[in-house]
């Protein structure tokens, strides 16, 4: 089962988690109390070096008929394609440069570049995902309504297509994204009428006929003979920016230590404590300057979803601070490269087609899901911090699931 009380199984007491709300509240302050020209002309450069690949790599389309023209075009037109959906697109709207009072670079008036209209994702995303973090039954990114990604969702027969479904989700990730709001789980539960599927269905339309004109269309007809050639460059700059972007995402939500909550978890939930569901319930992967921008900084997803709204470019410097109140609180920063982070991923997602019954390890203490339950908790210890005899440090989470995974060592 996931998480039910997680104060309990942070290791925190009340005044514990307070506290850590506090400094995380002081943190938010400092940030917004410093922002300022250095991070306008950071937005102002990135949109420049976007758009300047866009049109370094449509120009060079026009001569897509030669190889290392459609190459480099493919490979430019890529990566703009990234930049606009990760850091411009994606960062935007969640309203991280607002404060600009730039009409251009505002969470109300920018659209992206890809098929998911702007006005859905800002409801699916922002308020729903945000908001309802990891929480079973209530975020739909758990799992995106096609994937089984923690042993609290039930089993059905067609769970066993789990590989499968990554794949093609991976693959037409835009598309995927942009039927997010659509709501499948609800639609299956008929908690959804048709009727609202069908209005969702002609926005996310019209969004999508925008698209295909512009990418399939507009542009092929404008590099003449050269057409076909172009057709296939931008089909392929849209894969690599799917999945590039799955990747990303998946890395930031579904490796180990990425914890799952009730719905009983959020019903006494206040703003430390959803902060503390941020931290436990995200992953980061390591990433130096230029991954870092290619991601949106969702490198730094723990930072991202405890200040969503907060500029991207700061996520680093907030990220030092993060680290040190981790270090405190004995608390871990679910971390490593990306491609263990995906790994991890895939397992979950490969093991999670079959039934539990056919896996090991329980519903409360398994990598992919984990609860309370987990641990053997002594008389005393179970609502907050024991600390070590010899050194007087605090023995928290980090140290309980080191302390939990050693013993299962002695065991095996």
């Amino acid at each position: 089962m996931a998480i039910t009380d997680i104060d309990r199984y942070a290791h925190l007491t009340e005044a514990d988690v307070d506290a850590l709300g506090a400094e995380l509240d002081a943190i938010r302050r400092d940030i917004e109390e410093s922002r300022g020209e250095a991070d306008a002309r950071y937005i102002r450069r990135a949109i420049a070096i976007q758009r300047g690949l866009a049109v370094g790599g449509r120009a060079m389309l026009f001569a897509s008929n030669k190889k290392p023209a459609w190459a480099a075009g493919t490979v430019m037109l890529g990566l703009a394609k990234i930049i606009e959906n990760m850091e411009l697109g994606h960062n935007v709207m969640h309203g991280q440069w607002d404060w600009m009072n730039d009409p251009e670079i505002h969470s109300s008036s920018w659209e992206w570049d890809t098929t998911c209209p702007s006005s859905q994702w800002k409801h699916s995303h922002n308020f729903i995902h945000h908001k309802y973090t990891n929480i079973v039954g209530m975020d739909d990114d758990v799992g995106y309504g096609i994937l089984r990604v923690t042993r609290d969702q039930p089993w059905e027969w067609w769970n066993i297509g789990n590989p499968v479904y990554n794949l093609v989700l991976g693959t037409f990730f835009e598309y995927g994204v942009a039927l997010h709001h659509v709501e499948t789980e609800k639609v299956r539960k008929r908690e959804k009428s048709l009727r609202e599927v069908g209005r969702d269905l002609r926005v996310i339309g019209r969004k999508v006929g925008k698209q295909a004109a512009k990418d399939y269309l507009i542009f092929p007809a404008l590099s003449g003979p050269n057409w076909k050639h172009t057709i296939a460059a931008n089909v392929t700059a849209n894969f690599i920016r799917n999945y590039w972007t799955y990747a990303v995402i998946f890395c930031g939500h579904f490796p180990d230590g990425a914890e799952k909550f009730t719905v009983q978890e959020y019903e006494n939930e206040d703003q430390a404590r959803w902060y503390l569901r941020q931290m436990l319930g995200s992953a980061n992967f390591r990433a130096g300057t230029l991954m870092r921008f290619m991601s949106g900084n969702l490198s730094h997803q723990i930072e991202h979803h405890l200040f969503p709204d907060l500029p991207s470019n700061r996520y680093e410097e907030i990220g030092v601070r993060v680290r040190e109140l981790c270090d405190k609180y004995d608390l871990p920063y679910t971390t490593g490269t990306l491609w263990h982070q995906y790994m991890l991923t895939f397992r979950t997602i490969a093991k999670l087609a079959l039934p539990n019954a056919l896996l090991s390890a329980s519903a409360d203490d398994a990598p992919e899901t984990a609860s309370e339950l987990r641990f053997n908790i002594r008389e005393g210890m179970q609502s907050g911090f024991a600390s070590d005899a010899q050194t007087g440090s605090r023995r928290g989470l980090r140290t309980a699931l080191r302390e939990l995974r050693e013993s299962k060592v002695k065991v095996a």
